[in-house]
């Protein structure tokens, strides 16, 4: 009975809420506090077999992975656009000069309207923090990231990360998001890809067909 009890409970104050009953910021709190938290919230993968599982992951999701040096950054990104046919990208503001390679052509472009984004040949961005289990890479409006129309519109995205950035969980990366929570921020799982109902899967729909990583195995280069 008393679980009963409280089962009504819950259903009742939720009918009361939509129905426009007014709830204080303290009973919101206790309520969310209230919520279990039974799921996995860390791991115990070490550094090495973290970021291996973050790798599989982005090849799973047809990603290229580079596996590279910090000193080595402006080589990799030379190599890759050269196997990529490319001259250039667009990048974000805060992007470190440091990374970039001479022969090829870098365009600022968080002030680019989304027709000026769409006639790029791609863009280099770093990231706020990326997670293992899921292969994804997460990008805020901020230095070095750039408004969200940068990594939505243009057909191929190449992105730096660093090793320390990498975390093994969901929970984990909104912890690392806090301080930023209120940033526009955008979660990337390998090139953009739908199926219809018939199952044809089609990319690029909504983002990049195309979408390679830098993977920094040691001391990130401080972005300003």
């Amino acid at each position: 009975m008393p679980e009963e009890r409280n089962h009504r409970s819950v259903i009742l104050a939720s009918i009361r809420l939509s129905l426009g009953a007014a709830l204080s910021p303290a009973s919101i709190a206790a309520e969310y506090a209230a919520i279990p938290r039974t799921y996995a919230q860390s791991s115990t993968l070490n550094r090495h077999a973290l970021l291996e599982l973050f790798t599989d992951r982005l090849l799973e999701y047809d990603a290229g992975v580079y596996h590279r040096t910090a000193a080595a950054i402006p080589a990799a990104i030379a190599e890759i656009l050269t196997s990529r046919g490319k001259q250039g990208l667009a990048i974000p503001a805060g992007l470190p000069s440091a990374w970039l390679p001479a022969g090829f052509t870098f365009t600022e472009a968080d002030l680019f309207d989304v027709y000026q984004v769409d006639k790029t040949e791609g863009i280099l961005t770093a990231c706020t923090v990326a997670i293992a289990e899921t292969g994804s890479i997460v990008l805020q409006n901020a230095a070095a990231q750039g408004p969200r129309i940068l990594s939505l519109v243009p057909d191929y995205h190449l992105c730096v990360v660093f090793a320390d950035q990498v975390v093994a969980t969901v929970p984990e990366a909104f912890t690392r998001l806090e301080a930023t929570s209120s940033l526009p921020t955008t979660f990337i799982s390998g090139p953009s890809a739908t199926a219809d109902i018939e199952m044809t899967r089609i990319k690029g729909v909504h983002g990049p067909r195309f979408f390679d990583v830098i993977l920094v195995e040691d001391t990130p280069a401080s972005i300003a």
